[in-house]
């Protein structure tokens, strides 16, 4: 199957330009605690993806970190799609600031892809005003359009049938299979024409079905063109919302119902769902229709978010692309499935009751409340209690089958508190007093030592005998900034109330930071 000629449109940084943030200053996005985009600036310091924060504010001290958010990059991108829509009706979004279409037909009517190229330079530029850059790149096939894309200034077209040569001389590490490519490396074939070379066979008795793609876009054969043809099977699910609808939270809970019963659909049939059309129409017969591609699979939950940031950015737009009613259907297409690979579900077969009873309830919270009124915890890392775990949205986490357990690749914390940790960690420390033999409050000097022993636990108008301490533990965090530094000393403490207690002297203050009981 040869490559189909795609077009590709690229705007550099779109998780800091849809934060607001200038490319100016240096600024980096993190999600689970590792970089996913970093302004010009911030690469002048090193700040790179997937470099995890502490390490990228080591690199830069006045960089400002910002958490991710998807929502807000879909419904800032949605008047960038809306700029293309006389130009083709389907667009495809592999992710926020990202998007690719087929070629064949616009290449015709707007007169070649040079053409086509510059018109959607001028229409999406204006749309950007100037935000940040727009790279658009032509050729056969979505992956080397992307990479030509990432390779134009500010266009790129690669002739037709000249992919092979323009992917031959790249790296193999923008495959982006960090497993294959690191045998690959050290195979000695580090260019994609050095791979591409070798029999088809010969990689599919190798490295399986994820080699013999890689070896297709290496070799300039996309396996799944952006326009490819329908499924044969109408997968597709609607739902009529009566009365209409013109609040998100409201066709977000419906459109999860229907994610999820599309989804236990495909998974009875064996097959999974990796692009899907989502069209709303409201009461007056507006319509929107998008595409939307995921590189694994779509699970319900990654279908209705898309839902609810396609709609977002539709419902919230400007005066003259806003609906003029409510929306009164929502539909979703599965435009291109696969078979599904399965996933390792329980000891005994299927997942728990227990599980399947928590999905359904966050499921519904969120469809009331709004996607990011259902928290959970998720494992981040820190030298203090109150930093190992932090509260993400459930929509941004696979809640079946998920761990907190830490990360076998989690850098070592330095000063952080030895095992096991704390059962209570309180959200505002209380205060306390720690005295010595003399009643007179324990300090801790500047080279990390105490002024005496600890005997006496203070706490409200409670007072405890110390049955035993340990410390201190000197910590001088961030004294780069000075806004951000601290400096505090830590002791843990059993009082013969029974309860161990980690305490810590800050500017002169003892605080009860945790508990062990």
């Amino acid at each position: 199957m040869s490559a189909v000629r795609t077009l590709v449109a690229w705007c550099p940084d779109w998780p800091v330009v849809a934060l607001g943030r200038p490319l100016d200053e240096p600024v980096a996005v993190v999600h689970a605690n590792r970089v996913i985009a970093a302004s010009p600036k911030a690469r002048q310091f090193g700040v790179a993806r997937g470099l995890r924060r502490r390490v990228a504010q080591s690199r830069c001290a006045e960089l400002d970190v910002l958490e991710r958010d998807e929502a807000r990059e879909a419904r800032t991108f949605e008047p960038v799609l809306a700029s293309l829509d006389d130009i083709t009706p389907r667009v495809e979004v592999t992710r926020p600031g990202t998007c690719a279409f087929a070629m064949r037909g616009p290449g015709r009517y707007f007169g070649g892809d040079t053409s086509v190229a510059d018109l959607v330079h001028e229409r999406v530029g204006d749309a950007l005003a100037g935000r940040t850059d727009l790279r658009v790149g032509i050729a056969d096939g979505p992956f080397a359009a992307g990479l030509a894309a990432r390779a134009a200034y500010p266009t790129r077209v690669v002739d037709a049938g000249e992919s092979p040569a323009f992917l031959a001389p790249m790296a193999v590490t923008v495959l982006d299979q960090p497993e294959l490519t690191d045998v690959l490396v050290r195979l000695g074939l580090r260019s994609l024409g050095s791979f591409a070379a070798l029999p088809a066979t010969d990689v599919l008795a190798r490295f399986g079905d994820e080699g013999r793609l890689a070896h297709r876009l290496a070799a300039g054969l996309d396996e799944r063109p952006p326009d490819a043809r329908l499924p044969p099977v109408d997968w597709s699910v609607d739902m009529e919302i009566d009365p209409p609808a013109d609040r998100i939270d409201r066709v977000a809970f419906c459109a999860r119902s229907l994610a999820d019963g599309l989804h236990e659909r495909l998974d009875r049939e064996g097959i999974a769902c990796v692009r899907i059309a989502i069209e709303a129409e409201t009461e007056h017969g507006e319509t929107l229709l998008r595409l939307w591609r995921h590189e694994g699979a779509l699970s319900a939950a990654a279908i209705a978010d898309r839902v609810r940031w396609q709609l977002d950015g539709w419902l919230n737009g400007s005066a003259t692309s806003r609906p003029s009613g409510g929306i009164v259907r929502v539909s979703l297409i599965p435009d291109e499935v696969v078979p599904a690979r399965g996933r390792q579900l329980g000891f005994w077969g299927g997942e728990t009751e227990v599980d399947e009873r928590a999905a359904r309830v966050a499921a519904r919270l969120q469809g009331q409340l709004g996607a990011d009124a259902v928290l959970v915890p998720e494992h981040r890392g820190g030298r203090h209690a109150d930093e190992q775990l932090t509260l993400v949205p459930a929509s941004t986490v696979e809640l079946r089958g998920r761990s907190l357990r830490e990360d076998d690749e989690e850098a070592p914390w330095p000063g952080r508190l030895p095992s096991p940790s704390p059962s209570r960690v309180p959200a505002d420390p209380g205060t306390a007093e720690v005295l010595d033999a003399n009643d007179r409050m324990v300090t801790v000097t500047g080279r990390g030592l105490s002024s005496g022993s600890p005997t006496t636990l203070v706490v409200g108008r409670n007072r405890h005998a110390i049955t035993a301490w340990a410390g201190p533990w000197p910590v001088d965090e961030r004294w780069w900034d000075p806004d951000e530094h601290r400096r505090r000393a830590r002791f843990q403490i059993v009082a013969d109330d029974g309860h161990a207690r980690l305490l810590t002297l800050e500017r002169g203050q003892w605080w009860v930071t945790a508990v062990w009981d």
